[in-house]
């Protein structure tokens, strides 16, 4: 018991000290995630309003690739990544395992289909009177989708919160791809597995308690944006 006083006591000094070490690692975290968000954000938002406004052959598969692909495990797509990149592989000349750059792209094939999937779920929950209605007042069919896209902003906006919540709880595949290097490529998730394997249990609990910290913070967005467009929802019946 006094072990695990005493390790809590130990985390929550690194905390207030504002550690350098742990600093390092928890702005390579947000680095890494954010840059990764953005580029799943960036294709899988669009793909996502594609698919839901229109109909083409194959649209139910699609549909059921972007749901399958959201459950991918992080450690076979580091997996595949790492045969990509390694020197040996078909991208190896480009000299990015075991580096930040690496870790990105492993979190936006992860984040992708999250983003993607969600954002089709929020397209296909608009009324589509919305974008009939735009299309008859004489909108491109370009406007009439960036009306049904303003329409289902929250849903979207939920999406890319959740990838985002994913991507920072992420482990198997940043440390397949990113391989834990002290001052480069060492972020919260691996570092946690690896002081924890080394009995430092002070820096792990103190960023377990940065990671719970963040995951109640997106938790809390996500809760309030369902809750505005729930209210929302409410307000256009009424």
């Amino acid at each position: 018991m006094d072990l695990v006083l005493s390790g809590f006591k130990q985390a929550f000094l690194l905390i207030i000290r504002l550690d350098r070490e742990l600093l390092r690692i928890i702005l390579l975290s947000l680095k890494v995630s954010a840059a990764a968000l953005f580029i799943a954000a960036v294709f899988g938002v669009p793909l996502g309003a594609v698919v839901g406004l229109r109909r083409f052959p194959l649209r139910g598969a699609a549909v059921s690739l972007m749901n399958t692909m959201m459950g991918l495990p992080p450690v076979v797509v580091g997996l595949f990544l790492y045969i990509l990149l390694s020197r040996s592989g078909p991208l190896g000349f480009m000299g990015l395992l075991y580096t930040p750059s690496a870790m990105v792209i492993a979190q936006s094939v992860l984040a992708f289909p999250i983003v993607a999937s969600l954002s089709h779920s929020a397209v296909m929950g608009v009324d589509p009177v919305i974008r009939q209605a735009a299309l008859t007042l004489g909108a491109t069919p370009f406007q009439a989708a960036i009306a049904v896209l303003n329409e289902a902003r929250y849903g979207v906006m939920s999406a890319v919160i959740a990838a985002f919540g994913r991507l920072m709880a992420e482990v198997g595949a940043i440390l397949i791809v990113g391989g834990n290097i002290a001052g480069l490529t060492r972020v919260m998730t691996t570092t946690i597995a690896l002081e924890s394997d080394k009995g430092n249990f002070e820096l792990a609990l103190a960023l377990g308690i940065i990671l719970l910290m963040i995951s109640l913070a997106v938790n809390a967005v996500l809760y309030l944006l369902q809750r505005s467009g729930g209210m929302k929802r409410g307000r256009s019946w009424a």
